[in-house]
């Protein structure tokens, strides 16, 4: 079984982790061509990620740090919610620095660094979309001992930040890093079969998802600002849980 390291020592990678990175890369651009939000290619751009070189944390953390003030915290894998809300809270994403092998191209049962960092990684340098995840982080932490309240910013957390749709001249594109990360959510999520909803926080919070299968719904924001403004709704209807509950 392969170790799964809790800090990211760059002389470590492989020439099959190289690999590895390239073929996902290439291949999720390709896929990505027309269906990925513009606002999340401008922020590839800005962390200066490409196809022939892992990412190192520490040049990204750098950058991230100059646009944002956000940073990248490395775990070896998933991080419970309390620990990943505080961190939230804080302005760093935890993020796993092992890359799948070769076997493992098409089907991992665990978010590696290419989910937590080719597609989440980018957009914390966009500061609407930053400042709504750490609205979240900071909503989470203040309720972490409500089940309820934790169990609603799970859905939000789910149909925004890893499974979010946008509209751009009023075509849909992806920007959550489910989507972004994965071939087969690509084509699934701009398909015709699957059910997609204007963004509204009621609606989410009453929508169920599974996270064995591809998905069969999705929610389509008009920009990240949206996002953050609905901030104080989502405050709203926490606080009217935090009083039934």
């Amino acid at each position: 079984m392969r170790t799964k390291p809790n800090e990211q020592v760059y002389k470590h990678y492989t020439e099959e982790d190289f690999e590895v990175w390239k073929i996902l890369f290439d291949r999720q651009m390709k896929n990505l061509e027309n269906h990925v939000s513009l606002d999340f290619l401008e922020a590839l751009e800005k962390v200066k990620f490409r196809a022939d070189r892992i990412p190192d944390f520490t040049e990204v953390n750098s950058i991230l740090q100059k646009h944002t003030g956000w940073g990248l915290h490395t775990v070896p894998n998933i991080s419970e919610q309390p620990e990943f809300f505080n961190l939230l809270s804080q302005k760093k994403f935890t993020a796993t620095c092992w890359i799948r092998t070769k076997e493992q191209l098409d089907y991992l049962e665990e978010p590696d660094m290419f989910h937590d960092v080719f597609a989440h990684t980018p957009l914390l340098s966009n500061q609407a979309y930053c400042d709504f995840f750490k609205s979240m982080g900071d909503l989470a932490m203040k309720h972490i001992h409500n089940k309820a309240v934790i169990e609603k910013l799970g859905r939000l957390y789910w149909f925004t930040i890893e499974f979010g749709m946008i509209y751009e001249n009023r075509n849909m594109k992806a920007y959550g890093a489910g989507i972004i990360s994965s071939s087969g959510e690509t084509k699934n999520a701009l398909g015709n079969k699957v059910k997609k909803f204007d963004f509204a926080i009621e609606k989410v919070f009453t929508t169920d998802f599974r996270t064995d299968i591809l998905q069969d719904k999705y929610f389509v924001i008009d920009s990240f600002e949206q996002l953050l403004a609905s901030v104080p709704k989502i405050e709203e209807a926490v606080n009217e849980l935090v009083l039934v509950s």
